[in-house]
């Protein structure tokens, strides 16, 4: 049974704990120190990450989690006491209770949860090109746009922004090009197709207002147990780059809005990444430098990320270090790269003199697990072949009326459902295009109520592209519009100064800038 302060994971097996049983427990002053759940599919990997949410949850710890396939969930619903889990707890030497847990359902297309969204300003321009897949000239392209908006004082905060600033920077390549560097019409067309191809995925669900209160991920009930913030997934799945991208611009705003706060008895938060290797697949040196600074540093924040994935060689080297609580399920070893998997998984662990890990990884069985988690002083405890406790809550999906019912009684009700678009980037430069476009029509008018004006209006149509012509096809009237270009970037100047400089990037944006 888990002692005050931990977390119960299971009972070490084997011939050494015969006489004296020997729990596997999370501690929870050492659990902002990350951790690993790995296995292949069916070892029992979602019902590990039940258990440790459960566990978090009774010790009045949030936690955010996705639920790739619905099962997770069944958390928010009272066990059954099937009969293996009862075995189970017997076997290890706790008596099964069931319970349901407080819970709170997300949706980045507001279908199955509560809306999640984020502005195009929050999510900043790396982690924008990641999403968009987009190339180093194309990536420098997008940078530029995001300075362009803030000097002149536009807020980007959905996908209609972007495009507005993206079509302005192609407009006036040429005086850009001259201050930022090459701006090229090519690169910003391919930007507004990836853009295109995101709307049609239903990515343009994501950017908008009101965005995510992190504060809303870290709330307890009444009765001080910590709420589980569950990302309903199995849609979002099939856009696995904007899946990537949304858990990783989460993790970057809870690290730059959270104070620091060092080594706390429990975490303030906890957060588990399912599917880990669509983060780091594919990514770029610089992004996964960014990731391993954010795992490394948000400890200090009191935040625990826990990576769930099928094989350890899906999370780079340097990341994999910073994750001290690990759980290995059974791993196959039918080709050579899983062969090296398990012997990667394997020479992790702190060995057991009492059996060959490498060996056990291959044996273990439905339910059972490798355990290492850290000890007292920081060190990780010897690894442990370990049967799993059961959790208590359902293991498996709510029904739709099930789930429909937890989200109409959300306290978060009606607080993120409907989509607000203020005046923004969009709205603003529509608005200088029409009354450029107005200022040059008033010259037209004038010139047409005066003598000769209708013959002059004509020969600057036949002569000057739609504008008003005078001797050798020249403009006669342009003062007005000097007057107004100039006051209207005088204006954009102080204004863009100003509230450029209070938007922010997100902590994954302004590392690469150090």
């Amino acid at each position: 049974m888990a002692e005050e302060g931990t977390i119960l994971i299971g009972m070490a097996t084997g011939d050494a704990h015969k006489d004296a049983p020997k729990y596997e427990e999370l501690l929870l002053r050492l659990a902002n120190r990350h951790g690993l759940v790995t296995g292949a599919t069916g070892t029992g990997k979602t019902v590990t990450l039940q258990v440790l949410a459960e566990g978090f949850s009774n010790a009045g710890v949030p936690v955010f989690a996705a639920d790739i396939k619905g099962d997770l969930s069944g958390v928010a619903a009272m066990g059954e006491g099937k009969e293996p889990f009862v075995k189970r707890a017997a076997d290890i030497g706790v008596t099964y209770a069931a319970d349901s847990f407080p819970v709170t359902f997300w949706d980045l297309f507001g279908e199955s949860g509560h809306p999640v969204r984020a502005t195009v300003s929050e999510m900043g321009p790396l982690l924008l090109a990641r999403l968009l897949d987009l190339n180093d000239t194309q990536e420098g392209v997008l940078n530029i746009a995001f300075r362009v908006a803030d000097e002149q004082g536009l807020l980007l905060l959905d996908l209609k922004d972007l495009r507005a600033i993206l079509a302005y920077v192609a407009e006036n390549a040429s005086a850009l090009s001259a201050q930022y560097g090459n701006v090229s019409t090519q690169s910003v067309g391919a930007i507004q197709r990836q853009l295109l191809v995101l709307e049609n995925q239903k990515g343009d669900f994501f950017f908008g207002e009101p965005a995510l209160v992190i504060s809303d991920l870290m709330r307890t009930d009444r009765d001080g147990r910590g709420v589980i913030n569950i990302l309903a997934a199995d849609k979002l799945m099939n856009n696995p780059r904007l899946y990537a991208t949304f858990l990783l611009w989460l993790l970057s705003e809870l690290f730059e809005q959270l104070p620091e706060v060092g080594d706390l008895d429990k975490p303030k938060l906890v957060f588990f990444f399912d599917e880990a290797h669509m983060l780091f697949s594919d990514a770029p040196k610089a992004l996964v430098e960014a990731v391993e600074r954010v795992v490394r540093l948000i400890r200090s924040k009191g935040v625990g990320v826990y990576f769930v994935t099928q094989n350890p060689l899906d999370v780079p080297e340097t990341v994999l270090a910073q994750l001290g609580n690990r759980v290995q399920h059974a791993l196959r070893a039918f080709t050579p790269r899983d062969q090296r998997a398990v012997r990667a998984a394997a020479g992790t662990f702190r060995q057991n003199p009492a059996f060959d890990t490498e060996k056990a990884i291959i044996e273990l069985g439905v339910g059972e697990a490798l355990v290492s988690v850290l000890e007292g002083k920081g060190a990780p405890s010897v690894v442990e072949r370990t049967l799993i406790a059961p959790p208590s809550a359902r293991v498996g999906p709510l029904t739709q009326q099930e789930r429909e019912r937890l989200i109409a009684a959300s306290p978060l009700k009606g607080r993120y459902d409907d989509a607000v678009d203020r005046e923004s980037a969009y709205e603003i430069l529509t608005k200088r295009a029409a009354e450029a476009a107005a200022a040059k029509q008033a010259p037209q008018q004038a010139g047409a109520g005066s003598e000769g004006g209708v013959l002059d209006t004509l020969g600057g149509i036949l002569g000057g592209g739609g504008q008003p012509a005078g001797r050798g096809g020249r403009r006669t009237v342009t003062v007005t519009e000097r007057v107004i270009t100039n006051v209207a970037s005088s204006a954009a100047r102080t204004i863009g100064t100003q509230l450029g400089r209070a938007i922010l990037r997100g902590i994954l944006g302004s590392m690469t800038k150090r």
